[in-house]
């Protein structure tokens, strides 16, 4: 593959690798896509980003994008067709508490044995406190910001996708009408249909780096 187009190292079930592939689709931009195991990373992947976390995107001049917000926000200021960018910067408190604290409890619920002395249906009621925030935004609105989907949407979605799945029969029991019709609406998407199409997993030619 052309060697100037970026290269995206990527898992196809991480959340943050799917709202930066959401984000780089909707972008339209071309790149080269390497699906990784997280278990057995390539080196070319830590060489570029030694914290071993995905998304990366490897920019033709070298420079490296190792955040998925960052990858997000770099693709959609090459192009931004349905105005993901529009609500501004009120939308990054709420990606802050998607980000900190529920992804802390989503952890602690979907993993607890990974964690010491933790009650994972604890996690799942405080979690459920967020849903409650977002269901209520939804009550009013299509999106989280307005009628039309934003970069907020995209960036939380992944991770009430994985909440949900968890147990998805106490998510669907749930009094959370908006945020379950939101989700619905997202999972049915071209968009995410797009993004979920499975890749041939990346192997480095030999060398230490891929050369």
């Amino acid at each position: 593959m052309s060697a100037a187009l970026p290269i995206l190292y990527s898992f196809r079930r991480c959340p943050y690798a799917m709202r930066g592939r959401m984000a780089l689709k909707v972008a339209g931009i071309h790149l080269e896509h390497r699906e990784t195991l997280l278990r057995d990373k390539p080196p070319s992947m830590l060489e570029a980003s030694p914290k071993g976390t995905v998304p990366v995107v490897v920019l033709p001049d070298g420079a490296v994008i190792e955040e998925s917000l960052d990858v997000m926000r770099w693709a959609l200021s090459q192009q931004d067709p349905q105005n993901w960018l529009s609500p501004g910067s009120t939308m990054f408190d709420l990606i802050a508490e998607n980000d900190g604290p529920f992804k802390h409890h989503l952890d602690r619920y979907k993993y607890p044995n990974r964690y010491d002395d933790v009650d994972a249906i604890a996690h799942r009621t405080a979690g459920r406190s967020f849903l409650e925030t977002l269901d209520q935004r939804l009550s009013e609105q299509a999106q989280l910001f307005g009628d039309t989907i934003s970069l907020a949407d995209i960036a939380i979605f992944p991770f009430i996708r994985q909440f949900a799945n968890h147990d998805r029969d106490w998510f669907d029991a749930q009094d959370l009408p908006n945020l379950q019709t939101w989700l619905a609406g997202h999972l049915e998407s071209a968009l995410f249909a797009d993004i979920m199409v499975k890749h041939e997993l990346w192997v480095d030619p030999a060398g230490p780096s891929g050369d």
